[in-house]
């Protein structure tokens, strides 16, 4: 048996995060799945069996922050499972953690390495809750009382740069820093201090979600098309980037994973 479910923020957190998302999996066997970097950081809590990490041979943290990735990772878990986890904006988590989000690019990393007393009161609080819509409620109640007590002058220059890439599939990152009004140098420290990884390596993340979203919704769509259409400077060109951070070419993704992607959805 799965459950999945999807839960909108409340009004006042929506600039900062895009959704939290519960799941519950009681299954016999060996469930397995291919994760890939969705452009978000992420907090996830375990409330049952921990995810295993096969091609790293880990078991996830029970509480722990997701950063960027620029890889996929292969998961499995052989018994109950159950998480909640937060999602969120591409550049907003620094609001919530205080240290420079790149120190989490590619790593998951424990909510007790964190130094954050009020994070790790919420992990424990989110273990012995059962009601997941209580649990949603610490989770707001934390996240509030982090907004008020840590503000940032580059989150609204960030949300600019962010809405240029999500709307304009061929930019160049050295034409992001005149949206923010920095020099290049300036630009790229703020771009990866609060959001986790380089501008250049974002904006092929999201060129990738695109590709997905795309297949997703319109799964005949012509690979030299869906390239062009996505950003790409050719169809090898997307080839090449499917294989370095999806593990494989656009042809055998599709036959063994479903193409999905809600980046562009919320």
């Amino acid at each position: 048996m799965q459950s999945f479910r999807i839960i909108h923020p409340s009004m006042g957190l929506r600039p900062f995060v895009r959704y939290y998302w519960t799941m519950r999996v009681q299954e016999a066997g060996i469930v397995t799945q291919r994760t890939l970097p969705t452009g978000c950081v992420s907090l996830f809590f375990h409330r049952g069996e921990r995810l295993l990490t096969s091609n790293l041979d880990s078991l996830h943290p029970r509480s722990f922050i997701c950063g960027q990735q620029t890889v996929f990772t292969d998961v499995c878990s052989t018994g109950n499972l159950e998480m909640i986890v937060v999602v969120f904006q591409p550049h907003t988590a620094k609001l919530f953690f205080k240290h420079p989000i790149s120190l989490f690019h590619n790593i998951n990393i424990s909510v007790d390495e964190i130094e954050d007393k009020e994070l790790t009161d919420l992990a424990n609080r989110i273990e012995d809750t059962d009601n997941h819509t209580e649990c949603i409620s610490l989770i707001e109640n934390y996240l509030y009382q982090k907004i008020t007590a840590e503000t940032s002058f580059h989150i609204y220059r960030l949300s600019k740069v962010i809405q240029q890439i999500n709307s304009t599939p061929l930019i160049l990152s050295k034409k992001l820093s005149d949206i923010a009004c920095l020099s290049e140098k300036q630009f790229f420290r703020v771009f990866s201090d609060n959001v986790g990884i380089s501008p250049k390596d974002f904006i092929r993340i999201i060129r990738l979600q695109r590709a997905l979203y795309s297949l997703q919704n319109s799964p005949e769509t012509n690979w030299a098309q869906l390239a062009y259409e996505c950003g790409f400077t050719d169809q090898s060109h997307m080839i090449k980037e499917f294989k370095q951070h999806f593990g494989c070419t656009p042809k055998v993704f599709i036959k063994s994973w479903p193409p999905m992607s809600d980046y562009f959805s919320f």
